[in-house]
């Protein structure tokens, strides 16, 4: 089933969907899904599972309830209608194909927090409001009204400048609405915006951290402005550099409220912003059996002319993992950019020797800090350094690869540091037989893992049209070469290229975090 709206608005559920449903079972902490044409509560049945986040599950419901003698208004509260009729007879309203997203939470600290927020009836044009709240199964369910919006987890990056602003100023706005009425959210995601109809962003399903009789503190306010302006910065174009400098400064702590926040971006938005040609995508996922997203990317303009792209596959589990790869990716931009600060290099043998002492630099970061927490963390990365559109210079450690798309044909640029990759090399295994290898999690070479890691280099000279794509294991370990090749071909956007990509991987089993960056020369 698919319902669609615009080109990046859209819900599936996976033809395959009963395999999804094995491989979900086994997630950590998430429940078993309610399969399709359960009953929840009083009103609702499930027509399927449509999204999974970290700390969420996303289903499709209808009021189809034909064991129901009377259908119930959700306006008026009537539950006097006839289910034969159409409309309410209590105050009129039409009751025909009404579709319900239904938010599903477990994790039982959030419940009571969640319930409050439901039960003050706040409203507001930048929030979606909830029209119920109930328990079922150990979960705890929000029902949405549903008019054909999707998740700001389906949006590839970037938004073009105008929809930034737009997004930062609405949720601002709607930071501010929640503290005048006491209400201190939780950690913000991507999965906490909603993208309407007309490409309307709205706040939708945060998580509360603490309610408050009164105002909330001003000691209170700063955490959700950093946490916003790290997604504002993730949707913003590698270009953008003031409106980029203007999140990382809200990201690192700049603005102790969204009122500071509010002010800073009247300011930038009486500035012009050229419109995005659609040259650069990226999108990362959780995928469909991980509870956890240890995937990171990131891009910079280095200096002028030159840009850096990057994406990291985090390993060591919770606190290590994610933090790997989001340590492995700042560093890696911070140190590129010190290098260049002073110079313009002309010649590729500096470019190279940049890219090489970032990326260990960066490697050594991850060492430093994994053996004074005494854990164990490490990420495969994979960048691109472009130059003028004219000159490319890649890098990898590890799983996560960077791919040349010339004259609509897939090429591999880098080379895997695994064991099946040897294996391959060795003419002990076909490729084939390495995708399904017992062994194919094995690396031999990581990031963070051991001091001054072995970084390989490759050059390529661009031409016109070319694409580059970088990816973690998620994307190619789900989905041939060849499907990925077909894809590229198809979507000439790279943001809905990336989505493309990304909802293929879902398809292919999504065992794993999926992190696609697309460059067009």
């Amino acid at each position: 089933m698919a319902v669609r709206t615009d080109p990046y608005n859209q819900f599936v559920v996976s033809p395959s969907f009963s395999i999804t449903l094995v491989h979900m079972a086994n997630a950590s902490q998430r429940p078993a899904p309610f399969p399709p044409g359960t009953y929840l509560s009083e009103h609702y049945a499930i027509e399927g599972l449509v999204r999974l986040t970290e700390g969420r599950m996303f289903y499709l419901a209808n009021d189809e309830r034909p064991e129901r003698a009377q259908r119930y208004c959700f306006g008026c509260g009537s539950d006097d209608t006839p289910r034969a009729q159409d409309v309410c007879v209590a105050c009129g309203e039409s009751l025909a194909e009404r579709r319900f997203l239904i938010s599903v939470r477990w994790e039982e600290e959030g419940f009571a927090n969640t319930v409050e927020l439901f039960e003050k009836g706040l409203s507001h044009p930048g929030m979606v409001t909830p029209s119920d709240v109930f328990m079922q199964d150990g979960v705890l369910c929000s029902v949405y009204r549903w008019a054909g919006g999707t998740l700001m987890v389906d949006e590839g990056s970037p938004l073009s400048s105008r929809e930034v602003l737009d997004l930062a100023q609405r949720s601002v706005g709607m930071l501010a609405y929640y503290h005048r009425h006491g209400v201190s959210l939780g950690e913000i995601r991507l999965a906490n915006f909603m993208v309407e109809p007309g490409r309307v962003f709205r706040l939708f399903d945060p998580d509360v951290e603490r309610m408050f009789i009164r105002e909330v503190p001003q000691t209170y306010r700063g955490h959700e402005v950093a946490q916003l302006g790290s997604i504002l910065r993730g949707f913003t174009a590698i270009t953008q550099t003031n409106l980029i400098d203007l999140f990382v400064s809200a990201e690192e702590g700049g603005f102790s409220n969204p009122l500071a926040f509010g002010r800073a971006l009247e300011r930038v938005m009486a500035e012009h912003y050229p419109e995005e040609d659609g040259r650069v995508g990226a999108m990362t996922d959780v995928g469909l059996c991980r509870s956890l997203n240890e995937d990171n990317w990131g891009w910079t303009e280095l200096s002028e002319g030159i840009a850096l792209y990057v994406v990291a596959d985090g390993m060591g589990g919770h606190d290590a993992g994610e933090v790997a790869s989001e340590m492995a990716v700042e560093n890696i931009c911070l140190g590129a950019h010190e290098r260049l600060e002073t110079e313009v290099p002309s010649e590729p043998e500096r470019l190279q020797n940049i890219m090489e002492e970032s990326f260990r630099a960066a490697n050594n970061a991850i060492k430093d800090h994994s053996e004074r927490l005494g854990n164990d963390m490490g990420t495969t990365m994979v960048a691109v350094m472009v130059k003028d559109g004219k000159y490319a210079l890649l890098a990898n450690v590890g799983d996560s690869r960077g791919y040349l798309m010339r004259d609509q044909t897939l090429h591999q640029v880098t080379r895997d540091h695994s064991l099946v990759a040897r294996m391959v090399d060795q003419n002990r295994i076909t490729r084939e037989e390495a995708r399904t290898h017992p062994h194919s999690n094995i690396l031999l070479r990581t990031v963070g893992t051991e001091r001054d890691v072995d970084v390989d280099l490759f050059s390529v000279e661009l031409e016109s049209n070319d694409r580059l794509l970088l990816c973690s294991d998620g994307l190619w370990g789900e989905v041939e070469d060849t499907d990925i090749e077909a894809i590229l071909n198809h979507y000439t956007d790279q943001r809905v290229a990336c989505r493309e990509l990304v909802r293929a991987a879902h398809h292919g089993g999504g065992k794993d975090n999926v992190t696609v960056v697309i460059v067009q020369v």
